[in-house]
């Protein structure tokens, strides 16, 4: 199975033949990918080096002239370094365009916090008007941009190296994946698995979300049904907690409790490998299933 990133790098490319309108915008990361295309588009890839404001700016430039940019690197330097400048070239400008991040929370471990971003998700909810997409699988990384490359949204695609075995049909909102009447687990893009596994054997719904803003509010009204109480679990692959304010929001005029697991605020120092990182945030199969167990009684 090829990576999200890799899934990401060929449908670009071939984007770029189709549709003169579009342009990639990179600051170094994954150029060498793009090689063929910026020799068939020189004037429409355009790698602006390390500088991740420029890489910004330079998009809602683009943006301004009608273009439809897409623009890509690690998610600390496409969310966290150049924050100001979505914030404004995009946001108070009133032009649109697709952020697309690799590296997860901590897809290159070895890197160090410097290039790891377990805070993107929860930074780009302090904007106006974005959608904020997770996909689980390549075939929903390519489903998703093919879907943003045609429209006129502002769009933040986070890929990961994580990923589930096998992709599920992209829906508007949560995807019921398995029914039960103790309580609602809600599976953030790669946390499917982990959760599915970690689940098994109880009598939970599990729900998928791979567009997680806006918040599928209605989606989990339906899940929790018409029951006088709801217990509402959250997973997902970045800071734990970054959806429970959305989810009290959709279940404000009915008693409910709701538990959010991701990534922890703690630094680990001893980066390890990716897989080390899940088991020490708890988002393994065992670590899930001890937490969501204990919550809801299972």
């Amino acid at each position: 199975m090829d990576t999200m990133r890799d899934r990401f790098i060929t449908t670009a490319s071939r984007l770029l033949d189709d549709d003169p309108r579009l342009a990639v915008v990179l600051a170094e990361i994954s150029r060498d990918g793009f090689d063929r295309a910026e020799r068939a588009h020189p004037d429409r890839v355009i790698n602006v080096g390390i500088r991740e404001q420029l890489l910004v700016g330079a998009e809602a430039g683009l943006a301004l002239t009608g273009m439809r940019p897409i623009m890509h690197t690690f998610a600390p330097f496409l969310v966290e370094r150049p924050f100001e400048q979505v914030k404004l070239d995009f946001g108070h400008q009133g032009v649109s365009g697709v952020l697309v991040s690799a590296g997860g929370s901590y897809d290159w471990p070895a890197g160090g916090v410097t290039h790891m971003a377990p805070g993107d998700v929860a930074l780009m909810d302090t904007l106006d008007g974005w959608t904020v997409q997770v996909p689980g699988h390549p075939d929903e990384a390519e489903a998703l941009l093919r879907q943003a490359a045609v429209g006129e949204d502002k769009i933040y695609l986070r890929l990961s190296l994580q990923q589930n075995e096998q992709a599920r049909a992209l829906g508007a909102g949560f995807t019921p994946v398995r029914e039960g009447s103790n309580g609602a687990v809600i599976a953030v893009g790669p946390m499917l698995d982990n959760v599915l596994a970690a689940t098994d054997g109880l009598d939970v719904t599990v729900l998928y979300a791979t567009t997680v803003r806006p918040f599928d509010a209605a989606g989990l009204r339906r899940a929790v049904g018409g029951r006088e109480t709801a217990d509402v679990v959250i997973v997902e692959p970045y800071l734990a907690g970054t959806s429970t304010g959305a989810a009290n929001d959709a279940l404000v005029d009915l008693p409910h409790r709701v538990l959010g697991l991701g990534v922890g605020k703690a630094e680990l120092r001893r980066y390890g490998q990716m897989d080390e990182h899940l088991a020490a945030h708890g988002l393994d199969p065992h670590g899930l299933r001890e937490r969501i167990a204990g919550f809801l009684g299972g």
